[in-house]
């Protein structure tokens, strides 16, 4: 009410409530969900190679190149009409799978050499990645929203799941499952690392991989789990992305979501697994209100994360809830 009063007691104040604040809010919790699967995945990584993966939202891009065939096309030189969680799930294990062939065929063979070394690997990994893509690939596609498959098996089912009042919006099942996926994957990583035997090596093995190794813990063994953890989070955040709308091809997920994703875990601070989920959220209203208010200059929501990212490498490196970066 009294945004609504200042709107209307002076031009220069005058702010659409619902367009301007309400709806940005609600689209940038949602889309910052994904931002925030790729940032989980990053600290996954950081917190126990301390590495930055850049080829992290590619493995996303592996899962929904693989969906979009298994619903349409050929996979493995057959032709697949699959459901569509199927379709889903083939894509989610093959996205997996790309990064645990990731750990093993790049980073295990320099993984005694320095950090910056491994930095670089998994930007060869990721420009392999696309280039092969490329190859099987030519053409952007969009895969199907989780709308529009729930449509098709339940019949009779609407298309909007909650209307908001308030921003005048209709939230869909897609954008729902998004905010469930980041906040139970969110809570699952934390658990994880607390109270998980296989958490705690992966943590030891980040302070002190010799000492380790002479208690019995497996480096091998652990980093093949963590990169395969970090390759599940890529691949659902990749298909969530591409579902109804987003363009799936060669990089494609790479290209819309890993500079926000790297803000993300920057900002909530890379040790915090906490920090990647409030990051994500973050930077997705920024992108939302920087869109809605800048509306003279196209692009505005890419230049605002890239200040963001800029000032917390300047003025806090730890970011929000981290202990170092």
């Amino acid at each position: 009410m009294i945004l609504a009063d200042l709107a209307s007691a002076s031009p220069a104040l005058a702010i659409d409530v619902k367009s301007q604040l309400a709806q940005p809010l609600v689209l940038g919790i949602f889309q910052g969900s994904i931002y925030g699967l790729i940032g989980l995945g990053l600290v996954l990584l950081y917190k126990s190679n301390r590495i930055f993966n850049f080829a992290q939202a590619e493995f996303g891009t592996v899962a929904a190149i693989t969906a979009y065939l298994g619903l349409n096309g050929k996979l493995l030189g057959i032709s697949w009409h699959m459901p569509y969680a199927v379709a889903c799930i083939v894509g989610v294990v093959l996205g997996t799978l790309s990064a645990m062939l990731t750990e093993r065929l790049i980073v295990r063979p320099l993984f005694h050499r320095p950090k910056v070394i491994l930095v670089v690997g998994t930007v060869g990994a990721l420009l392999l990645m696309i280039a092969l893509e490329g190859l099987v690939f030519t053409n952007l596609r969009s895969l199907p929203s989780v709308n529009d498959a729930a449509q098709g098996l339940f019949h009779g089912l609407k298309d909007p799941a909650v209307r908001l009042g308030f921003a005048g919006y209709n939230v869909q099942w897609q954008q729902l499952l998004t905010l469930g996926t980041l906040v139970v994957l969110a809570l699952a990583s934390v658990a994880f690392f607390r109270f998980s035997r296989t958490g705690t090596a992966i943590l030891a093995v980040s302070q002190e991989p010799t000492a380790a190794q002479v208690v019995g813990i497996s480096v091998s063994r652990i980093s093949l789990i963590t990169w395969g953890l970090a390759g599940f989070l890529g691949s659902v955040a990749g298909l969530l992305v591409t579902a109804g709308g987003g363009l799936v091809g060669a990089g494609s997920v790479t290209g819309t979501t890993l500079v926000a994703g790297i803000t993300a875990a920057v900002l909530g601070g890379i040790t915090s697994l906490p920090g990647a989920f409030l990051g994500g959220i973050l930077i997705g209203l920024l992108q939302t209100y920087a869109g809605a208010f800048i509306t003279q200059f196209p692009g505005s929501e890419g230049v605002a994360v890239g200040l963001v990212l800029l000032v917390v490498l300047l003025v806090r490196p730890q970011g929000l809830l981290g202990k170092e970066a």
